[in-house]
Order: C-alpha cells, then structure tokens, then sequence
C-alpha cells in the first residue's frame, strides 16, 4: 500500500475560518485541534502560506471574554511558535500581538501562566525584549507576579525579566517598578556609560523607605561610593545624585558612614577647583542625612571639620553643615563630640548667626546652640551678652517669626543657668515672662506636633528660672501672670520633658508654701473666710495667688497620673513636688491627701520600676504616708509582697527606707539591720 502524506491532510483554510468565526466553545476546540497538529509537526510555514493562521488567532486572543477560550489560544500559539520558522514567530512579535498577551497577565493563574511561558518563548527574538519593555505597564506586571512567590509563575517572571534586563532601558523601568537587581549588576559590572545611567536613575526615581533600604542592603551603596571616588565629573555627579537619595534612609546613612567615604566628601568641600565646585552642595547634604546616624561619631574629625568650613561655604551648604552638627551633637552619647566642637570655639562661631537673615540657618544655628550647650550651660553663659539675649527675646516677641524661630530662642534660654542672676534680672526687664505665658497659653490644646512638643518643653524649661525657691518676688510675679494654671495643664498634655520641666516649677513654687501661709495668715478678719479657700494640708486659707498652694491649683492628681503611667522620665520631678506636701509640719495632712488622690498605688509603681533615685524619694514619701494607721489599714497588704521582694532583691542603698516602712507595717522589729 502507497502511503499516504500526514501533512496534506491539513485543511489550513477549514481551521482559518472556524478560527475566525467560530463562538466561544468553537474557538476552544479549533485551538486544541491547532496546537495538537502543530505539536505533531503538520502545521509549518509551508501548511500555512499565506501566514493568516497567526493572525487570526491572536486577533481572538485581544477579542474574546471567554478565559478559557484564552488559555488555549495561546498554547496554540506557543506550539506553532516552537515548530514553525522564524517567520510565524516573527507575526506574533508585534506591538499589538504583544499587547494582547501582555493583558493577560492580569487575569487568573491559569490565563498569565501560559502568558508568561508563550512571552518566554519569543524573548529569543531582539525586537520582542526591546518591544515588551515598551508596553505600557509590562515590566510592573512581571515584577509583581516575581515577587508574589506564585507557584507556576514566580519563576518564568523572575527569568523573562533576566532576559529583558539585557535592555538598561527595561532595567531602569524594573527599577521604578521596586525590583533593582539588574540596576544594581549594571552598577556593579556595566559599562561606565551605563554605570552613569543608573546612578542617574536612582537619583530621580521615587523611592520609598523601603525602597531605599532595599538598594542598600543589595549592595548599591558600594559601587556608587568607588564612582565618586575614582570616577569622572559625569560619574561623581551623578553617584552624589544617588547617594543623597538613598542617605535619607537611617540604614543607608549607616552604610555610607562605613564605606569611608566622610573624608572624600569634606575634602571635596574644603576643594577650590571650579570644576567640582557643583559637587559641594549634594556633597554637604549627604553629610548632613549621615550625620543622623550616630555610627558617623566614629568619625571623630569630621564635626570640627565641618565647624570650620561654616563661614567658608555659600548659605545653602551653611545649611546642610549646620544640619549635620546638629545631628552629630543631638546624638545620645554625643558628649565628647559637643566638648570637642566647643574647644573648637563653637559656641562663639554660632553667636553672629543670630543676626542672619536666612531663617532656615538661624533657626539651625540656634538648635545647634542649644544642642552645644546642653551639658555646658556655664560656658553659654560665659559667651552670650546682652545684646544676644535682646536678640533673642525680640525673636520671641516678634509677631512674624513662625513657631520654629521661637522655639529655638525659646530653648536657648532655657539652657542658661537658672542660677544666674544678671541673666534673670534682663529677661524679667525684658517682659519675658508675659511672652511665654501667652506663647504656652496659644499652643498647649493645639495639636501636638514635634515642633509645637518642643516649644512647649523649650517653655517649660525657662519658667524653671522664673519660680526659683530662693527668690520669692519672682515667684510671686509669675503666679500673678497665671504660670500655674498653664504648668498644671503642662502635666496632663506635654511630653514628658514638658512635664517633668512643669513639676520642677510647681515643686519650687510649693516649697515656699509653708512660709508663706505663717506670713500672710491674717490676725483678724472683719469677713469670716470661705470655706473654699481652706487648705486641707496647710490647715489655713490658702490660694494659689498667695501661697502657691498645690493643692489648692489641682496639681496633686496630675501629678500622681504620671507617675501611673509608663514614662519615667518625669519621676523624679514629679516626687519632689509631691515631697513638698509632706514636709516635716505637714506630713501627716499631705499624706492623705497623696493617698486620696491614688498615690499609693502610684508610688509604689515607682519604687518596684523606677530608677534608683526615684525608687528612694518614692520610698520616703511612702514612709511617711504608712505613719498614718488608717493608711497602713488600707494599703499595707498590697505593699508589704513588692516591698520584701525589693528589700530582698534591690539596691541596698534602698533597705534602710524600706525597714522603716515595714516596721510601721509590724513586718519588722525596729531594731533591725535594716536600719
């Protein structure tokens, strides 16, 4: 028997136009039927003259809603693209068959699985990896599906993008889309061109946090800092471009610090060659970003450094250097670095940029006062005038400066010594006290942000100096101001600096309590008094206006709240105000109403949590409070468990207080060793 010819069985034109018209179940069947001939090697170039099958099929993939129906069309394609020629590949490599399979990449697993693996199949032609990276939304697409870990598709996504990287302009699309791993590999191993390009990129795309942190943490910061080092004027500008976006990022600033590039970047600042004279300022505002981490205090010439070239520099890199000190000395173990910067004469540097007239740098320069003299208010003394403190009162006063410049004067003067007289007498000549007054009246029930929280605490800070205990005048006339509403208030809504700055003065105010309610107690009264004005601790008439009365200003439970709460930065101004209302004459009436106002629980927190010297003042107080039977009654079973377990187990400096305690409580014989 002759045989006969499998091919010509083929009837091309039959399959055409069921292709074409056939409805959505038809399609189906007709795209099985094709990808099982051309799987059996009888649908070729030559079956197909006239290259219509092609067409028409992906003319149904852009048409049809049916996923099915999509599905497999595209095996059908994907069959015909692997035994066919190129030119059968060729007709499905355009913009708009692309399109099409692109789309469906959006929809199920299914339907963007054989999407990807057909994509797959013709990214061996040139124009298909240039062509993809031009569809709108492509590489975004192939990103995602990469990093959502998808059984099926995570893979193909991850080796169809390999393949487009070899295009830098799909690498930078892949990049605005999160994924760096090609950018960083041309940055790395590119040419220097390309190299240029990606930098370039980085520096202009938007980067989130993580995106920053992702680039960093895959290795971008290295490369980019050897381009600033050893490369041309193009690479070092555009590295400097990248590098100041990525610097923003706190882990990024760390790596920068590390890689050694803190003295490239100063010598390029003290350079004078025009030719890098562009480079200064991006070169100032990296220092500035990683100078927010404290790993740059490993650098320990950098600071004086950056001191020196403050009135070399043009204003907008004065900024960035300020900046960068600022951070460098607000660092918590920053000490060294702000004696080394004050050696250098920094505080005396910082005082003609009071006058400055760009606001941006007076405003720093006075944070980096401020931050200078944190530790040395001595020395600030020693170096302001009066003609500066005029300077700074008029800033305060002044209606136009924003809330920023008045913080920064305000938190300069609250670092001067309260001791110092002379400065005292000129800003109480000055008017401050009113100005502050007003100041902390506008801000304390507006919202709370950053740089109100520290106005207020900058407030709190100076009104310290106005209720010295030792200058009764001066107490008197911020009371008569109304300071002592606007502390209480201080203790319910400032931050804890706020409110531990508030408690300092309204424990100096109640100092003077006693005294003052023997001098100003009346020997005869024509009016019988109100029963309202009678204290309960002092066992007189007290106001708030006449004897700064803690009692009679509410200040009692505030103070006790915080003390409950989880802060414990403002303990230990908290117990000495709370210690004033159980002095040695009026212990016994300030207990109770300590133990009224929830104090007990609240100390007792203190003395299990609290620092050393908080435990022993709160030890003290309760003492005294655990004199009083009816207290002992009430409390002295919840005390006595922490307070044995703190004997046993605290500091021995506390056990004296605590052996007093427990022999109120019948725990212990008076003469025990714990005394």
């Amino acid at each position: 028997m002759p045989r006969t010819d499998r091919r010509a069985t083929v009837d091309v034109e039959d399959l055409l136009v069921r292709v074409k018209n056939g409805a959505q179940p038809e399609l189906g069947e007709v795209a099985r039927e094709v990808a099982a001939l051309a799987q059996q090697g009888r649908l070729g170039d030559d079956d197909d003259e006239d290259g219509l099958l092609v067409p028409a099929l992906l003319a149904r993939l852009a048409g049809t809603a049916d996923a099915e129906a999509r599905v497999l069309v595209m095996a059908a394609l994907r069959r015909l693209a692997a035994c066919a020629g190129g030119s059968t590949k060729e007709r499905m490599a355009s913009i708009e068959a692309l399109s099409s399979i692109v789309r469906s990449l959006t929809r199920d697993v299914d339907e963007r699985g054989e999407a990807l693996a057909l994509l797959l199949d013709l990214s061996d032609i040139p124009q298909v990896r240039q062509r993809i990276g031009r569809i709108k939304g492509s590489i975004v697409m192939l990103v995602t599906l990469r990093n959502a870990h998808e059984s099926g598709t995570h893979d193909d996504a991850e080796k169809l993008l390999h393949i487009l990287s070899a295009n830098p302009q799909n690498v930078l699309l892949m990049a605005e889309a999160g994924y760096f791993r090609p950018l960083i590999h041309y940055l790395k191993e590119g040419s220097d061109m390309n190299k240029i390009l990606m930098a370039t990129a980085i520096s202009k795309i938007f980067l989130s946090e993580q995106m920053k942190s992702s680039l960093g943490e895959d290795g971008a910061i290295e490369p980019l800092v050897e381009m600033f080092k050893s490369g041309n004027l193009e690479a070092k500008h555009s590295a400097l471009g990248a590098l100041r976006n990525l610097s923003s990022s706190l882990q990024n600033a760390e790596l920068l610090v590390k890689s050694g590039i803190t003295g490239s970047l100063l010598q390029l600042l003290c350079s004078v060659t025009s030719v890098l004279m562009t480079l200064r300022e991006p070169a100032s505002a990296i220092l500035a970003t990683m100078a927010q981490s404290d790993h740059i205090l490993l650098q320990r010439d950098a600071a004086p450094q950056m001191l020196s070239l403050l009135n070399l520099s043009c204003p907008v890199i004065q900024l960035h250097l300020l900046r960068a000190l600022n951070s460098i000395c607000g660092h918590t173990n920053a000490k060294r670095a702000r004696a080394k910067i004050r050696k250098n004469g920094g505080l005396q540097l910082l005082l003609p940029f009071l006058r400055e007239k760009n606001v941006g740098i007076k405003i720093a320069a006075l944070n980096l006062m401020f931050n200078l003299s944190k530790d040395a208010s001595q020395e600030l003394t020693e170096q302001i005038r009066e003609t500066h403190l005029d300077i700074l009162v008029k800033i305060i006063a002044s209606p136009t400066p924003g809330n920023d410049e008045k913080a920064a004067a305000i938190a300069v003067l609250s670092n001067l010594p309260a001791t110092d007289k002379n400065v005292t007498k000129f800003l109480t000549q000055a008017n401050l006290l009113p100005l502050l007054i007003s100041l902390l009246e506008a801000n304390i029930s507006t919202s709370s942000s950053p740089q109100k929280m520290w106005l207020l605490e900058g407030i709190a800070g100076v009104l310290t100096r106005f209720t010295v205990p030792w200058d009764k005048k001066l107490q008197s006339l911020a009371v008569g101001h109304g300071v002592v509403p606007c502390l209480v208030k201080l203790l319910s809504e400032g931050s804890v600096k706020a409110k531990s700055k508030s408690a300092t003065s309204l424990a100096q105010l109640s100092q003077n309590s006693v005294a003052l309610h023997k001098t100003k107690s009346p020997r005869w009264l024509c009016v019988p008094p109100s029963a309202d004005s009678y204290c309960i601790v002092h066992n007189c008439q007290c106001t708030v206006r006449s004897t700064f009365c803690l009692v009679k200003a509410g200040a009692v439970k505030p103070l006790v709240q915080i003390l409950e709460g989880e802060e414990r930065g403002a303990d230990g101004a908290v117990l000495e105000a709370l210690a004033t209302l159980v002095q040695d004459e009026i212990w016994e009436n300030g207990s109770n109403v300590i133990a009224k106002a929830s104090g007990v629980h609240a100390l007792l927190r203190v003395a299990e949590a609290g620092e050393l010297t908080s435990q022993d003042k709160a030890l003290w107080i309760l003492e005294r409070i655990f004199r009083i039977e009816a207290q002992r009654e009430r409390y002295g079973g919840i005390a006595q468990a922490l307070l044995i377990d703190l004997a046993q187990k605290g500091d021995p400096v506390l056990k004296p207080m605590i052996g007093k305690i427990l022999a109120h409580l019948e725990l212990l014989q008076t003469q025990s060793s714990y005394f």
